[in-house]
């Protein structure tokens, strides 16, 4: 299920120090803020009071103790109350609130932390540790007081110490929440213009085979001091599932150089069981319908996706860029790579006018750029797509297949980051694509021929500027599963600075065409290499 977008509500006025050296007498605002502060404080020391005596704890004993739990059976969570968790649906969930003065400032930025309450759609417990630099850790007991509720919400009667769902960072001020960690092993930020849209998780297991997908999830999470230039708060997380586990470093950093959240990642894994597929650094979206597949949707709105395509920057240096799409049934398109430079679910298409959706915002979805570090070796990029007939399912997921055993006993390291960016970094030298039509073949005004569909994709950058039909740009378009008809035409848009490839094709069996294109100039792409799959007799959807 889509996780709900986190929103904070904060009555506080947004305070900032800044660089004031005179200090005036205490305004309302400061003595809200710091009344707020002493609260939670007080909060902290009551919750302290519950918990064990603090304990020794460093990252290189956290993957030990991932390791030593892959050799034991896999014990499920308990879960201490299901009944009245049970009762905790939308409505009742909603109306909890956790209290602005109890919010907890960690590490020597003093990031503002809060927590979610579990319910019906996060029933399970995560444990939550504060450790300080001294590298000793202090257990956050679960507790009535970290929340507000109405009397007759059943969240009221949950036992003590029953454990939070998960939390999330808030801006200075306690403005909106920037990251969140919220069920299973999903995390995910609100990107350069704080708006929610598609997630990232821990790991991926068995995703997109006839079998059922295995969902590990973060168990503890221990918040702590940067440890690294720029960040916000470090965080150790252990993850536990049926047939893995793992021991996760982030490092949290928002506002980052290149105009969005970074989120830095050092992932040990370890198999408890064999498994048949290894996601790592799964990203998760949604996508229904855009420009190309318009007449799969039948909302009034023009487009609706948390994401538009899959960008890859392979180990060889070359561009890709895979429109999504919304398949008939499931559908899982592999890209071979040796060490990937990048590759993302991204949201291309930044203009409101193209969504008209001013509730949720589309044009402001963020796009999840993974920019592996180190040797990742071979494998493959996967890409999997789900049918959805509405927007409140995430039916996308991306994510890297190492190469190699996946047996039971089998371990795991890899370090990457997640830059979370309006759109992928820009390809060095070559045009990318902005956008992909598809429709009926054949010309206007004489008769459509049977079987036949036209595509159309358009490119933009400074590697077209200045070319014109004269110059010898030359399409280079390749179909398996398919054939491509004349004629073919590639041709700058009159009174904009795109380019346009189009080209009739036809399908010569039950599978789907594979398209393969770019534009070239004197044997030199100049573009992108744009990829995707297509029906003839369903209109377009691959």
């Amino acid at each position: 299920m889509k996780m709900t977008d986190h929103t904070s509500s904060n009555a506080l006025e947004n305070h900032n120090t800044g660089r004031q050296t005179v200090f005036p007498k205490p305004s309302r605002r400061a003595v809200l803020v710091g009344s707020a502060a002493f609260l939670a404080l007080g909060l902290w020391d009551c919750a302290r009071s519950r918990t064990t005596p603090a304990a020794p704890m460093t990252f290189e004993g956290l993957i030990e103790k991932a390791r030593n739990a892959a050799t034991q059976p896999f014990q499920p969570a308990t879960i201490p109350a299901p009944d009245l968790i049970e009762k905790l649906d939308y409505s009742a969930h909603w109306q909890i609130q956790f209290r602005e003065d109890a919010t907890l400032y960690v590490g020597r930025n003093r990031a503002p932390v809060q927590f979610f309450h579990p319910g019906r759609f996060f029933p399970e417990p995560v444990k939550i540790l504060i450790r300080d630099q001294a590298g000793t850790a202090h257990e956050v007991p679960f507790g009535p007081e970290f929340f507000s509720m109405p009397e007759d919400n059943p969240a009221r009667d949950l036992p003590e110490g029953f454990g939070f769902a998960g939390f999330r960072i808030m801006r200075p001020g306690l403005e909106p929440d920037w990251i969140s960690f919220l069920g299973a092993s999903y995390f995910r930020t609100d990107g350069p213009e704080a708006q929610y849209g598609l997630s990232t998780r821990g790991i991926a297991v068995n995703t997109g085979l006839d079998m059922p997908e295995e969902f590990p999830r973060f168990t503890a999470f221990w918040l702590g001091p940067p440890e690294a230039e720029n960040e916000e708060l470090s965080v150790w997380a252990e993850l536990d599932g049926p047939s893995i586990t793992g021991a996760y470093r982030f490092g949290l950093v928002r506002n980052a150089a290149f105009g969005g959240h970074l989120t830095r990642i050092s992932a040990h894994l370890f198999l408890r069981e064999g498994i048949e597929r290894l996601g790592v650094a799964p990203l998760t979206s949604m996508y229904w319908y855009s420009e190309r597949d318009r007449a799969g949707g039948d909302d009034w709105r023009p487009e609706i996706h948390d994401s538009d395509g899959l960008a890859m920057a392979t180990g060889n240096g070359e561009r890709i860029w895979r429109p999504l799409s919304n398949p008939a049934s499931v559908t899982t398109s592999s890209f071979m790579d040796e060490n990937p430079a990048g590759f993302g679910l991204i949201q291309r298409d930044r203009t409101f006018e193209n969504y008209q959706d001013d509730g949720v915002f589309y044009n402001r979805r963020p796009s999840a750029w993974i920019r592996p570090i180190g040797d990742w070796g071979p494998g493959q990029v996967q890409l999997v797509l789900i049918p959805t007939g509405d927007e409140t399912f995430d039916n996308v997921v991306a994510y890297w297949v190492p190469d190699g055993t996946t047996e039971k006993g089998a371990a795991f390291h890899f370090d990457y980051e997640i830059e979370w960016r309006e759109t992928d970094p820009l390809p060095d030298g070559v045009a990318r694509v902005i956008a992909t039509r598809q429709g009926e073949g054949g010309v206007p005004g004489d008769p459509l021929p049977e079987g036949v569909a036209k595509m159309v994709v358009d490119f933009e950058g400074p590697s077209l500027n200045g070319l014109n039909r004269d110059s010898g740009v030359v399409p280079v378009i390749d179909a398996v599963n398919g054939r491509i008809l004349e004629p073919i035409d590639a041709y700058p848009v009159v009174g904009t600075d795109h380019w346009r490839l189009m080209f009739d094709f036809e399908q010569t069996g039950p599978e789907p065409v594979s398209l393969r294109a770019y534009l070239q100039h004197k044997e030199r792409a100049l573009t992108e290499t744009w990829l995707t799959d297509a029906w003839v007799e369903r209109g377009g959807e691959g």
